[in-house]
């Protein structure tokens, strides 16, 4: 389990399924009737609480707030290159 502290910005892979990929879709393959695809969203948000029983509170770029639970796989922790290169969406503090 990664630790978090405020102000971390991670990045979650949220798995999607739709007709049609977006432009940012990885991991893309068919689903079984070959109609939708399954695919992978990168999501750039930043800590803001770190909770007690093992969660995370998290705030996207436009706002919404989501709670994590700090073992979920789907969550990495922004590493320098990645906060360099992605560093105009992962939200601030202040804008919190």
């Amino acid at each position: 389990m990664i630790h978090f502290r405020v102000g971390d910005p991670i990045v979650y892979h949220k798995p999607k399924s739709s007709f049609s990929p977006g432009p940012r879709a990885r991991q893309v393959y068919p689903l079984e009737r070959g109609e939708e695809y399954h695919y992978v969203v990168d999501k750039f948000w930043t800590v803001v609480k770190v909770n007690n029983d093992g969660t995370i509170d998290v705030v996207t770029r436009t706002g919404k707030k989501h709670t994590l639970s700090m073992s979920d796989r789907n969550i990495t922790r922004a590493r320098i290159l990645g906060n360099l290169l992605f560093r105009k969406r992962f939200p601030s503090l202040s804008e919190a």
